[in-house]
């Protein structure tokens, strides 16, 4: 058996610049962090012959094109040699629709777990490339890249997104100590509001494309505050960056009229009243989970409880997409 893992993210800054409408253009600059939640993959032969897959739901069929399943089927076509006789198995600690980036986390899984099933070494760099081109080339996602270099190199990056479609990685300097720090001051929350972020981003990507002033702007004012934020962090300065989340949040959330809703915003004020120094709800928008940043968890925890909140404690994971077994 083939255990692969591939961790899910939290962004920092400068979200949404990270889709080629807008680097082509630009230049994107994202800042993000690999956690220590997993999306995991397990391949096996099966006793009998067919194509065995089981995620949310099961599957069973004798080709390939019989998959339902628009990822599996696409990266088991590309890239498995066993396409007569596979069983694979997805799980995951957070479900997807969340915005902690779980579908490139899956696909960098089952990416790098079917190379291994083919006795084949995939490099971060790569695995991530090849992910990009499931999603985004083949599938035409709406998405940017940043989910996927982030779970596959893991740990806490800046990334800089070429108008050649280039990607550069640079890892922040910030010490153990600090990184230790941060992770005490993060707070995750689950809204209990899933959503399709690709309604938001195709939006975004859209008039993107077109041109159009607003949206772009708007992309401008995200990037230079994820560099604001690599600058304050590779600093040590926490609360500078506790503050720059609220700004981030604000200039997000005219992005679209779907970023969030009367509850996100009602639990998102309450909490900067009650602990919290600074806030922003992760990933595209629209629901999924709030990141507040706190040096005081226990009065900000406390609070939440009250709304049925349930916190997510997380670390930072260093490691990326890795090989179990």
């Amino acid at each position: 058996m083939i255990i692969v893992r591939s961790p899910l993210r939290i962004s920092f800054g400068g979200g949404g610049t990270d889709l080629a409408s807008y680097y082509t253009k630009r230049n994107g600059f994202v800042v993000s962090g690999a956690i220590n939640k997993y999306v995991y993959i397990t391949i096996t032969k099966p006793f009998e012959k067919g194509i065995y897959l089981k995620y949310s739901q099961s599957e069973k069929v004798k080709k390939i094109g019989e998959v339902k399943h628009k990822i599996f089927k696409e990266t088991i076509k590309k890239y498995s040699k066993n396409l007569n006789q596979i069983e694979i198995t997805a799980l995951a600690d957070i479900p997807s629709g969340t915005g902690l980036g779980s579908s490139s986390s899956f696909t960098n899984a089952l990416i790098k777990a079917i190379f291994e099933n083919n006795g084949k070494k995939i490099s971060k760099r790569k695995l991530a490339e090849l992910s990009c081109d499931i999603e985004i080339n083949r599938l035409k996602a709406p998405i940017g890249k940043q989910d996927q270099f982030i779970s596959s190199f893991g740990g806490l990056k800046s990334m800089t997104f070429k108008k050649n479609h280039s990607v550069l990685i640079k890892d922040l300097k910030m010490s153990k100590k600090k990184v230790s720090e941060l992770e005490k001051k993060l707070v995750l929350y689950f809204t209990n509001f899933k959503r399709d972020s690709n309604l938001i981003l195709r939006d975004q990507d859209n008039k993107s494309k077109k041109g159009n002033s607003t949206i772009l702007e708007n992309l401008n004012s995200v990037k230079l505050m994820g560099k604001r934020v690599e600058k304050i962090l590779e600093k040590g300065e926490l609360d500078k960056f506790g503050l720059i989340m609220n700004e981030h949040w604000e200039i997000k959330k005219k992005r679209s009229k779907n970023m969030s809703n009367k509850f996100i915003n009602r639990i998102y004020s309450l909490g900067l009243k009650n602990g919290a120094i600074g806030g922003k709800l992760v990933g595209a928008g629209g629901g999924g989970f709030l990141l507040f940043y706190s040096n005081n968890k226990k009065k900000l925890k406390k609070y939440m409880l009250k709304f049925g909140l349930r916190e997510i404690p997380f670390k930072f994971d260093f490691k990326g997409t890795t090989v179990l077994r």
